[in-house]
């Protein structure tokens, strides 16, 4: 009963990322979101994904399943603006009313992440803002970015069409949000679709998408990436109707010129080293053979990696913090060990909170201005997200998720036709702090207490991650073959049943360790904190 009332009461503040509200380069805390994509030809499997890890200090921590649903007619979905609140024990906002939009006749079930993320035709969502313009934005738009992730979800069986809805809905109702990316997946196809406002005082949208062709792998990490708009080729190119007309008519851009998305509206975003970083990273792990420069302002909109990209790969991607790399803030962090011998001390750590990095100096400053890893403390929740053609809908769309800081947690999977998740995954931590009933406190507390001694702590975690992770992708087919099983007997109800049972037994399971995990480090290293 208390759980209900929570998430009741929860409902009507919702919470956001406040990457999306108020960019770090306007002030506040340097949030921002890391999205991998590959195409069905890159990864290892022949699946195509998308991901997301939610890096944010106001996001909400609860998720649930949102089944399909028939709505009468005239029905309507109301919009919201985000204004702060101090209401609730952590920060967050809440969402005042700002009009309504019509309601279609069914929508489709969904996984209702802080930013929805999988509906149930396998269609998929990753996120990362970017900005752009001050000017750009609108204060009559009704959309947002979180709610944009919704009726897609809701309308859309395609990556293509949930693209095309949104255009129509943006030109109708307008975006009120600033620059999104938001990475788009379906069983043979991802796009980055790039969103900014008309203007202050306008309604509508500017946006462009971009195909990730089958054999690359692509990475937004809060930098607007599309560059030239090829017109000419409706396959690999979708925009809307005004995109050139707002960049000339403001003089950002000019006929004689080669016109560039980015640089039209998101100028600023590429001078971002923590984004530009980041793209570095990726496409270095994915593609070493390129050797990219590290220090360039930009890089290709997509690359073809050396090898194909198991699950297994995005992982290790995700944890990353350039551990081996000139980048790797730890490298100085050095002590004499027993033989005098210096060494990177047991206490230095790639995830120091804001004070510390103060306080040593380090890099000359993280976030929006200089360095970002892309494994970070205040990651909410992250997912990976396989879309599958070969496999049935309720069997090839699968998300990863994982909560906290990847480099400290575990992903398992959810199913997009399961019809529930763990009550811990469901029961809000923030805003309403600590409490042991909630997953992601769970793995925060675990990640908070790691870091405390990283250079000997992540290797007790490791020691149990790692066995876990490989088990859950060795014994993916496995599991699933059964689960074919079911599908072909057309036993829908125990095919829906073995689908949620394995995300409720793994999601409790991975939770219960990381609590016992956390308290056996506080055994372990009592007197070494």
């Amino acid at each position: 009963m208390k759980l209900s009332i929570n998430i009741i009461a929860f409902s009507l503040f919702i919470t956001t990322s406040i990457s999306a509200q108020i960019p770090d380069w306007e002030g506040g805390y340097p949030d921002g979101c890391t999205s991998i994509t590959v195409g069905s030809a890159a990864s290892s499997d022949g699946s195509v994904i998308t991901s997301h890890t939610d890096d944010s200090h106001r996001t909400r921590s609860w998720m649930d399943i949102v089944p399909s649903q028939n709505h009468k007619s005239k029905e309507t979905v109301t919009m919201y603006k985000r204004v702060p609140s101090d209401s609730f024990a952590m920060p967050t906002y809440k969402h005042i009313p700002i009009g309504s939009i019509p309601q279609v006749k069914n929508t489709y079930q969904y996984l209702n992440t802080a930013y929805p993320s999988l509906n149930e035709k396998q269609v998929a969502i990753g996120e990362s803002t970017f900005g752009g313009r001050n000017e750009l934005q609108s204060d009559k738009g009704l959309i947002d970015c979180q709610r944009l992730c919704k009726l897609m979800l809701q309308r859309s069986s395609s990556a293509r069409e949930a693209i095309l809805i949104s255009g129509e809905l943006l030109k109708e109702y307008g975006w009120n949000d600033y620059g999104e990316c938001l990475t788009i997946a379906d069983k043979t196809e991802v796009w980055h679709l790039e969103i900014v406002g008309p203007g202050k005082g306008k309604r509508g949208a500017i946006w462009v998408a971009q195909r990730v062709p089958d054999d690359h792998i692509s990475v937004n990490a809060n930098a607007s990436t599309i560059k030239e708009v090829d017109v000419d080729d409706p396959d690999h190119f979708l925009f809307s109707e005004n995109i050139f007309d707002v960049a000339k008519e403001n003089g950002w851009w000019n006929e004689e010129e080669t016109f560039q998305f980015c640089y039209a509206y998101a100028p600023e975003s590429r001078t971002s080293l923590a984004a530009r970083r980041r793209e570095w990273r990726v496409f270095d792990l994915a593609a070493p053979s390129l050797k990219l420069n590290p220090y360039a302002e930009n890089y290709p909109f997509s690359v073809k990696p050396d090898e194909k990209i198991s699950l297994k790969k995005l992982v290790d991607m995700f944890s990353d913090y350039y551990e081996g790399t000139d980048f790797d803030m730890t490298k100085n962090m050095t002590v004499a060990d027993d033989s005098g011998r210096m060494v990177i001390s047991p206490l230095a750590n790639p995830h120091l909170p804001y004070d510390m990095n103060k306080l040593m100096k380090i890099n000359g400053g993280w976030g929006w201005r200089g360095e970002r890893t892309i494994a970070r403390w205040y990651t909410m929740y992250a997912t990976i997200i396989q879309c599958r053609s070969w496999l049935p809908d309720e069997i090839g769309g699968v998300a990863w998720l994982a909560q906290d800081n990847v480099a400290t947690s575990i992903y398992i999977p959810v199913y997009c036709s399961v019809a529930d998740l763990p009550d811990s995954y469901k029961t809000p931590g923030r805003p309403f702090g600590y409490t042991t009933e909630s997953a992601w406190w769970a793995f925060n507390r675990l990640g908070t207490l790691t870091a405390q001694r990283w250079g000997e702590m992540r290797y007790d975690v490791n020691d149990v991650w790692d066995v876990w992770q490989d088990e859950l992708f060795q014994n993916q087919s496995g599991f699933e073959k059964k689960a074919i099983e079911l599908y072909e007997s057309d036993n829908t109800k125990e095919l829906n049943k073995y689908l949620t049972n394995y995300t409720m037994m793994w999601g409790d399971k991975v939770v219960e360790k990381a609590w016992s995990l956390g308290n056996d480090l506080w055994t372990i290293y009592d007197e070494k904190f």
